[in-house]
């Protein structure tokens, strides 16, 4: 994406708006910052990117009919404990700690789990403060085998991620991963797109105190990381 001023920016948001209204009079309820997210995830490009909102539109209706999901629509997924929540990285952005060895392949139910993926994302969405449109995700891989290794999952989470919540991943730290994920990984690898591949970073084991730490002061950071906050569950917070 080019470098563009933000007037010009929020002129093209303004052409996409008058687009997307004609064609689905419900985005009307849709603030311009989420209009500009689609866009840009889209180059700027506002046919592509009004094509991709109202794509969303379409999947919000049916996935999340309801405005929300409810706890008790992903009680399977929720026992698992594997997404938590807590504390602010230095840029502002909330934090999501989630443990892909505690993901149960064999009680997995795969629209349950899609579920579970919009739940997580609107949770880490609601957690912004004003101006904050980003999130910041730490995937601590530690006991991970490759009998975690869920493809159907994993590119469900990827496709909603991607397709569904634009410009709001801001940065995932992979930690505690063991040398047979990237078996799996290069499995996984061509389902993301060119803009996501740049925000997943391998950390070292050796550096993972350091690299934290560059990204998140200690006060924020959870405890089992060094830091002093207790890491709450998803549903908690």
């Amino acid at each position: 994406m080019g470098t563009v001023d933000v007037e010009t920016e929020w002129f093209l948001v303004a052409k996409m708006r008058a687009i997307v209204e004609t064609q689905d009079p419900s985005a009307k309820d849709t603030d311009n910052f989420t209009l500009r997210r689609f866009l840009r995830a889209r180059d700027l490009n506002i046919e592509k990117g009004s094509s991709f909102f109202l794509k969303y539109l379409k999947w919000r209706r049916k996935a999340v009919p309801n405005g929300f999901i409810s706890e008790s629509e992903i009680q399977n997924e929720l026992s698992q404990r594997k997404v938590f929540m807590q504390g602010f990285d230095k840029a502002g952005r909330p934090i999501v700690v989630c443990f892909p060895a505690k993901h149960d392949c064999s009680k997995r139910q795969i629209d349950e789990h899609k579920s579970f993926i919009a739940y997580a994302l609107d949770k880490a969405c609601a957690r912004m403060s004003s101006g904050q449109e980003k999130f910041i995700c730490i995937a601590d891989f530690k006991g991970w085998t490759y009998a975690h290794f869920d493809i159907r999952a994993y590119k469900a989470l990827l496709e909603i991620l991607q397709s569904y919540y634009p410009e709001r991943l801001g940065k995932a730290l992979l930690i505690n991963v063991p040398g047979i994920f990237m078996k799996a990984w290069k499995i996984v690898y061509p389902f993301i797109d060119k803009n996501t591949k740049e925000k997943f970073i391998f950390v070292d084991n050796h550096k993972l105190q350091e690299t934290l730490l560059e990204n998140i002061q200690d006060s924020q950071l959870p405890e089992i990381y060094g830091g002093i906050l207790p890491l709450v569950p998803i549903e908690n917070v």
